[in-house]
């Protein structure tokens, strides 16, 4: 009985910490809802991601018609009554496909728009022709004064097929 009393008296005053989160961090929402490619850190995406879900096998495949892909950028952390700018970079040493050619160069900027959750890269596909093989183009969130990207989700894939 006694052994029981002081486990009770030596548990009941222990101070709980809490975590609190301060500053934003910023993901590719693609990334966030896409499994990572084999042998790879980040998803490597094939068809034409979509927002809030991962993509499904009904979205079109990515290729050189495809046109203008939207990527959503989601911010973790408070909104802000300003707007709040993104960085972001174009991996050459992980791609194979390059600017100008396969797809349009990356301003490497974006905007997330004052008491709103998420900002947008417009990614646009350039048509270089049949028969030129996959290029894949791999872009990677930066940090700025304004965000941090999130460690697991700073990275994303696009497979551009060549048919």
């Amino acid at each position: 009985m006694l052994a029981i009393v002081t486990a009770f008296l030596s548990t009941g005053c222990i101070k709980n910490e809490i975590a609190t989160f301060n500053g934003a961090q910023i993901e590719w929402d693609a990334s966030s809802w896409n499994s990572n490619a084999a042998g790879l850190t980040y998803p490597m995406m094939i068809r034409v991601p979509i927002y809030n879900a991962a993509t499904p096998n009904s979205s079109p495949f990515i290729t050189r018609t495809t046109g203008t892909i939207r990527l959503r950028v989601n911010v973790v952390g408070a909104q802000a009554a300003t707007d709040r700018a993104f960085t972001f970079k174009f991996n050459q040493a992980e791609s194979t496909g390059a600017p100008g050619t396969h797809f349009q160069a990356v301003t490497g900027t974006g905007t997330i728009p004052a008491n709103s959750s998420f900002g947008f890269v417009d990614f646009v596909v350039l048509n270089p022709g049949a028969g030129t093989g996959t290029a894949t183009a791999v872009l990677e969130l930066t940090e700025n004064a304004v965000f941090k990207p999130a460690t697991n989700y700073a990275k994303i894939g696009l497979s551009i097929a060549q048919p």
